[in-house]
């Protein structure tokens, strides 16, 4: 067994300022010292032999006495550009009642990433129109983001077939979240595979057999991707029968969702549903008071993502929750190699866990058919 080695102080400083200048944060001068000490709550004692170590490695190059140090071109490369200009390509559309010159959606984890490139020096562009607005037509994708003229591409939650023509064109591009299994393509995201196990577990242990699982249509066409099979069979590893009920196909627009939950609710209600995100999760509670259901009582809700909104919610809801952090600093340095020409196509995802609330309970013996 290894033993444990603690880096000291100085280690950790110089470490994070490795990573910057290796980012590209810093293209040609590093700022002083003391702006250095301040921004990293450190002492000029930790700072200075730190920034001598990055000096040895020959990362940095001594400014002289009292001028700033500079990054030191690296050989066989050329001097990488400042700054990249970066497109996302979203996959909601704009929320409804918005303006045509509002850009597509932008959840929180979205607008955390727009902010950490832009913190990082580069420039963040939006298509303007979304893949649900433009019908997961790769055709259409492809003549819309035609008219940007961008370095890389991040795509948020693409169809597997987009995905597959993304991963074969030149211009450097990451998915985040989206299937990209067996594509030699970057990836970064959350891996929901640990948690969507855990919370159908859970929900069986309850007593829960019709359980439904909501989810976007890149996740179900044009197959079931791994967290869905995984749901799936788990059913079936305990004897329910599964099909379309669990997995249900919907048209991916509020009006598509009420008519997927009263089509649900006519002959044969759940008594649990998985929903992959706040925003279906607050429509389904809506839907659910309008027609006099209550959760969990009748129905247990479980919502697939975590949002810091549900941190108001009385008794918590059952949710499932992952770090941003390491997916924003994914993103951040996949762009910095794709700047310096050396963008990587490695697959890096993050596990999801699932956090038990109030919003699930015991099945209802009503509404569960004897056996």
């Amino acid at each position: 067994m290894k033993s444990f080695h603690r880096l000291s102080l100085v280690d950790q400083t110089a470490e994070h300022l490795r990573e910057r200048v290796r980012s590209g944060q810093w293209s040609e001068k590093l700022p002083g010292v003391q702006p250095l000490c301040e921004e990293l709550n450190v002492s000029e004692s930790t700072m200075r032999p730190a920034l001598r170590k990055l000096e040895a490695e020959g990362l940095l190059v001594s400014g002289g006495h009292c001028r700033s140090r500079r990054v030191a071109p690296q050989p066989g490369v050329g001097r990488p550009r400042k700054s990249m200009t970066v497109g996302i390509l979203t996959h909601d559309s704009r929320p409804v009642g918005q303006p045509k010159s509002w850009p597509a959606h932008r959840d929180s984890v979205t607008l955390e990433i727009q902010h950490a490139l832009e913190a990082a020096g580069h420039q963040v562009v939006f298509a303007k129109k979304s893949q649900v607005e433009l019908g997961h037509s790769v055709t259409r994708i492809r003549q819309e983001i035609a008219k940007y003229p961008v370095d890389t591409w991040i795509v948020l939650a693409g169809s597997r077939e987009l995905l597959e023509w993304f991963a074969g064109q030149p211009i450097p591009s990451i998915a985040v979240y989206g299937r990209t299994d067996g594509l030699q393509m970057a990836r970064t995201g959350p891996d929901h595979l640990p948690a969507i196990l855990a919370t159908t577990r859970a929900l069986i242990a309850l007593g829960h057999r019709r359980i439904v699982f909501i989810t976007l249509r890149p996740r179900r066409k044009p197959m079931p991707g791994n967290v869905e099979r995984a749901f799936l069979d788990e059913l079936e590893a305990h004897g329910i029968a599964t099909g379309d009920y669990n997995l249900p196909d919907w048209k991916e627009s509020p009006e598509g969702f009420s008519e997927l939950l009263a089509e649900l609710f006519r002959n044969a209600p759940p008594t649990a549903m998985i929903l992959d995100g706040l925003a279906r999760y607050i429509a389904a509670l809506q839907y659910l008071s309008r027609i006099g259901v209550r959760v969990p009582d009748q129905v247990s809700l479980v919502c697939g993502d975590y949002d810091n909104a549900l941190t108001w919610c009385h008794p918590a809801v059952s949710h499932t929750t992952w770090s941003a952090a390491p997916v924003i600093r994914r993103i951040v340095r996949w762009v910095a190699a794709a700047r310096r020409g050396h963008p990587d196509r490695t697959q890096i995802n993050f596990p999801a866990t699932f956090i038990p609330g109030g919003s699930i309970g015991p099945v209802d013996p009503e509404r569960e058919p004897r056996s």
